[in-house]
């Protein structure tokens, strides 16, 4: 089929303020982008070294870390770059770019059912846990999370490629996202529409029930126990969860799921800075505040860390060589 394309780049307007009001922004998100790398990271590296967190919820814990890594890269470098370099984003990497934002976005979806699952058959199944929740059974869920939000990004960024952009090309807002890209169509869009509507309350809907069918059940199982402190526990256990899924699924909803041709503006990036910028910060901060297994796995690797360099300080390593050598020849 012949590209009836005619623009061959979009503007993104996303922040577009003074110089000074420019460079906070550039500092503040700077910040944060390293802030979520290093805390995801810290949170992938403690759970691989520590024996103890080499379980499921863990386990999703590690592929929800690396998403969010994934998640954050998708649009914060571009937008860093929108600060002091080019605002123009190609055809080809505006469409890529909401591919990969479906893409990690539905994966993350999914990952988070399957925590909520986890912690269902942990509370409420805990006799068959470890023959329901076992390591093939575990990859199974991250890898159809992966097939299927692949399918899920392909349906709706493939049927893009059909429309005509023949201007204008500007985009209100700091990153390449469906409702945006949709608006500056010349052509119907429908069945875009219609499309990703139904694609994506199909795969938000499923997901979205799981975790609200394991934490009804959950609930239902806390409130029969007897001891005031198992209560306690099992909620602390879950809160975590439940703050990131709040986050996720609240703004991520009324962004993409509203009509779209209706424009909020600043509330539009807000809403998107907040799923996809802070959300990825904010998880490794709230699972390693609330969850106590991860908070003690950390306070343990950082003075490990401390301990090894104060033991191999230069100098100090010598004269640790030169005594055991004396004491050696005593």
């Amino acid at each position: 089929m012949e590209n009836q394309t005619t623009v061959t780049y979009f503007v993104l307007l996303g922040f577009s303020y003074n110089p000074p009001v420019q460079m906070l922004l550039f500092f503040t998100f700077s910040l944060i982008y390293m802030a979520t790398l290093l805390g995801n990271m810290m949170i992938m590296i403690v759970i691989r070294s520590n024996r103890n967190l080499h379980s499921p919820m863990y386990f999703f814990l590690s592929h929800l870390s690396f998403l969010d890594i994934c998640y954050s890269s998708v649009t914060v470098p571009k937008l860093l770059t929108n600060f002091y370099g080019s605002k123009l984003i190609s055809y080809s990497g505006c469409i890529a770019q909401i591919y990969f934002i479906f893409l990690t976005g539905t994966t993350e979806a999914f990952i988070l059912a399957a925590m909520a699952f986890d912690r269902y058959t942990a509370i409420c199944k805990p006799m068959h846990y470890v023959q329901i929740m076992n390591i093939v059974f575990c990859r199974l869920l991250v890898g159809s999370a992966w097939a299927i939000s692949s399918l899920y990004s392909m349906i709706n960024t493939l049927s893009l490629l059909k429309l005509v952009f023949c201007g204008p090309n500007i985009i209100e807002h700091f990153s390449c996202e469906l409702p945006s890209l949709l608006a500056l169509s010349c052509m119907e869009t429908l069945l875009n529409r219609i499309r990703f509507f139904l694609t994506a309350t199909t795969l938000t809907g499923s997901s979205f029930f799981i975790i609200l069918a394991s934490y009804i059940q959950i609930i239902s199982t806390v409130l029969k126990m007897h001891s005031a402190a198992a209560k306690w526990k099992t909620f602390s256990t879950c809160s975590s969860h439940l703050i990131v899924v709040v986050l996720f699924y609240g703004t991520g909803i009324i962004r993409h799921m509203r009509p779209t041709s209706t424009s909020l503006g600043i509330v539009d990036e807000f809403f998107s800075i907040q799923y996809s910028i802070s959300t990825p910060l904010l998880n490794p901060i709230i699972y390693s505040l609330k969850t106590k297994e991860v908070k003690e796995a950390i306070k343990k690797l950082i003075a490990y860390k401390s301990w090894y360099h104060l033991e191999t300080r230069p100098g100090e390593e010598k004269n640790l060589h030169k005594t055991s050598t004396k004491d050696h020849g005593r």
